[in-house]
């Protein structure tokens, strides 16, 4: 009903979330996601999650019980999701978080050792801490597929156990799961849309925000209402700074050996486009160098984007149209060659997003 794949589906084993005490290394939870949509399962669990990229609300929670009824209810969540949900992990916005921890034997993160929030500048090594791993990834190496034994010492989760899993088998019982798979290219993509979700609700807030000062002080100032001042300005283009550095994958931790996960994930995910005259799709991964083969967010086409306050849009649009049309050459940018300016701005006109070249000029 929602249009989530059985392919998306990732394993997560420490004890991080709502149902904490049916989640342990025998019993992971499952994840399920599309571009808006993510859904938690747990085995036994009492109640299925649902939460979803709201364009203007960010992160909304809501349950469903796992008690066969003539007409389910899907009852909204707030206060027990939003204790974390809209915190310091989530720019204090509603908002959702993939963390990476130290779990024991039984799936429980062992705090003092700290926990990783995963974002993407976090090196593979960081990632993965209490979650099941599918695919091969060379001679890099995650935190996935592993638990401490002595607890006080985080040097001895065998990160070499945990490498290059193709079968989940020797862990866990996968029958009860729709799928035997966490595959590894679909952590990576929900690492990356989980962070520039909660990117654009901050960025969505804070425009509204300073619309909303800025209508304030026009009127307390008798100025005209669509006058911006200095601090209004600057206040949209941070905002919109670090909407264009999330979406163009700035800083993204580079991979430095060849990715492949083990289910239909990957092809599934890139047929979905939308395609450009010549074939190309935002969607088209890399996974040599990084993670998609023209860095720009896919979600330019999702509704959080085009929902950004007018404000923060515009100061997107000229940013983008400054970077893509080579004006920009400040190192934060380097790593985009002209080829991929120029690819990620054919796609971005033809796929009906903007034309690059008009907001140049």
């Amino acid at each position: 009903e929602l249009n989530v794949s059985v392919a998306s589906q990732t394993l997560v084993f420490s004890k991080t979330s709502l149902q904490v005490s049916r989640i342990s290394p025998r019993r992971p939870r499952a994840v399920y996601f599309n571009d808006d949509v993510y859904i938690g399962w747990v085995q036994h669990g009492d109640v299925i999650e649902i939460s979803a990229a709201d364009p203007r609300l960010g992160g909304t929670f809501y349950s469903v019980s796992q008690r066969r009824a003539d007409s389910p209810v899907i009852q909204r969540e707030t206060s027990r999701c939003l204790q974390c949900h809209a915190s310091t992990h989530t720019r204090r916005t509603p908002g959702h978080m993939v963390r990476s921890v130290f779990p024991d034997e039984a799936g429980q993160p062992v705090y003092r050792l700290g926990t990783h929030i995963t974002e993407p500048a976090s090196p593979l090594i960081e990632r993965f801490g209490g979650w099941y791993v599918t695919g091969t990834h060379g001679e890099m190496r995650h935190m996935g597929n592993a638990w401490l034994v002595a607890s006080d010492k985080p040097d001895q989760l065998d990160v070499e156990r945990g490498a290059n899993v193709l079968d989940l088998s020797e862990f866990l019982d996968t029958s009860p799961y729709l799928s035997p798979h966490s595959d590894l290219v679909a952590l990576l993509v929900l690492q990356h849309q989980v962070h520039v979700h909660n990117v654009l609700t901050s960025a969505n807030h804070s425009g509204r925000l300073t619309a909303r000062d800025a209508v304030i002080m026009n009127r307390a100032l008798e100025r005209d209402e669509t006058y911006q001042s200095d601090s209004t300005r600057r206040r949209y283009r941070s905002a919109a700074d670090k909407v264009v550095k999330a979406l163009l994958c700035n800083g993204e931790a580079p991979l430095t050996s060849d990715i492949q996960g083990t289910s239909a994930f990957a092809a599934e995910f890139v047929a979905r486009g939308p395609f450009d005259q010549h074939g190309r799709s935002l969607r088209e991964l890399d996974l040599h160098r990084r993670l998609f083969r023209y860095p720009c967010s896919f979600l330019v086409y999702s509704d959080a984007f085009n929902a950004l306050p007018d404000g923060v849009m515009c100061e997107v649009r000229a940013q983008f149209a400054q970077v893509l049309s080579g004006n920009d050459v400040s190192g934060e940018f380097a790593y985009l060659s002209s080829e991929d300016r120029v690819a990620i701005s054919e796609i971005l006109e033809h796929t009906g997003v903007f034309d690059v070249a008009a907001e140049s000029r």
